[in-house]
């Protein structure tokens, strides 16, 4: 999501690559997405590596619960081994945890790898990336993959923002897209003294890119006060359009527009996204089915802190920070194509050293809506 102040301070992220790649589309449990189906050449082999997929994924589920039981675990999917196998990956935030960690489970091998505790991503410094710029305010109707978020999300002597991220269509109306906590976190009184509700404003850019004062920004959504956190497993919020305030065919800074048609996320898939702090920035999907805690708080900064467990979620690589930082949160996951890429997912967390996304069937079910889109 977000996190700025009235000071500034950067919460990172990060990104790996994968080396195998899979041609054939499977789904963490509970997307809804169709898969990519399999060339006539490669149909037998392609059907093996699925059915084991799966196997693995369903292996994975049953063990979860047992390797999460240690603190330091705090995640698992189903990825591809250096030979092209599915496998089992652990990650662990200490090295005693990684020592743990068995070589197989049921015969199936495992990949243990480190990673500092995941989180909500927050606002922080840096540049946009992509030649445009993703923090400037813009003359309307504005691009999706922009600076943006609540207009009172300010706390404790920090104020926030994040991403807009894409436009939805939901009962006949237009709604930007982003995160619960870009959008709706703020769930106590404590530092501002109010709660996000519905038809509160949403601005562009965020707070966090105009020194916390809400006067030097521009409304362009009011809130649906939808709320998808705790009770879902997806971080998203939509705001509906104010006429004539965001372009209607729903393009992305540096991306354009894209499909109004999803697709499925694959193990070795090249994506790229359009975001606040880092900009357009590309690398590749690194495992699928992710059971992973997420840090979160109950508003914009300095309040109490909660886990929320997801699951089915889709790993990206992010080594460095440099896919996906603080204040990228909210930004659509996309194929890295040309023209009208599909989306994949909605970012909304991350580590030094990977990103995670929902499902983006997951995300528009939760939310009864469709992707806007050619």
């Amino acid at each position: 999501m977000k996190r700025s102040f009235l000071k500034k301070h950067g919460l990172g992220l990060a990104m790996v690559s994968v080396a195998a790649v899979l041609t054939v589309g499977i789904m963490g449990c509970g997307v809804e997405e169709t898969p990519l189906a399999p060339t006539q050449s490669t149909d037998h082999s392609a059907a093996m590596l699925e059915g084991a997929l799966k196997r693995t994924m369903a292996t994975q589920d049953r063990h979860t619960a047992a390797l999460m039981a240690d603190p330091d675990v705090v995640g698992t999917a189903t990825t591809l081994d250096g030979n092209g196998n599915p496998a089992v990956m652990i990650m662990a935030k200490s090295q005693r945890a990684l020592n743990a960690a068995p070589t197989e489970i049921e015969g199936i091998p495992v990949i243990a790898v480190y990673t500092d505790q995941p989180v909500a991503l927050k606002g922080s410094g840096g540049g946009g990336g992509g030649g445009v710029s993703h923090k400037a305010i813009q003359t309307p109707p504005i691009q999706m993959g922009t600076s943006g978020g609540w207009r009172y999300d300010l706390a404790n002597g920090y104020c926030c923002g994040g991403t807009l991220g894409a436009l939805v269509n939901r009962s006949g109306s237009q709604y930007v897209l982003s995160n619960y906590h870009v959008l709706e976190a703020d769930i106590v009184n404590g530092g501002n003294s109010r709660v996000a509700q519905a038809g509160d404003p949403v601005i562009q850019p965020g707070l966090i890119d105009i020194n916390c004062n809400a006067n030097s920004s521009q409304n362009v959504a009011t809130l649906s006060g939808i709320k998808t956190l705790p009770g879902s497993n997806v971080d998203a919020a939509i705001a509906q359009v104010i006429p004539g305030m965001v372009r209607t065919d729903g393009s992305i800074l540096a991306i354009g527009t894209i499909s109004s048609s999803t697709i499925a996320a694959t193990v070795g898939q090249a994506v790229k996204k359009s975001g606040r702090t880092t900009g357009l920035t590309r690398n590749s999907v690194v495992a699928l089915n992710a059971t992973i805690n997420i840090a979160y708080e109950n508003e914009c900064a300095g309040g109490q802190s909660f886990v929320k467990t997801f699951t089915g979620q889709i790993v990206i690589g992010n080594n460095g920070s440099k896919f996906l930082a603080g204040g990228d949160s909210g930004s659509l996951l996309v194929q890295d194509v040309t023209t009208n890429p599909r989306a994949i997912g909605l970012l909304f967390a991350g580590s030094s050293f990977y990103a995670y996304a929902n499902p983006i069937g997951q995300v528009l079910s939760q939310l009864n809506a469709t992707m806007v889109g050619n």
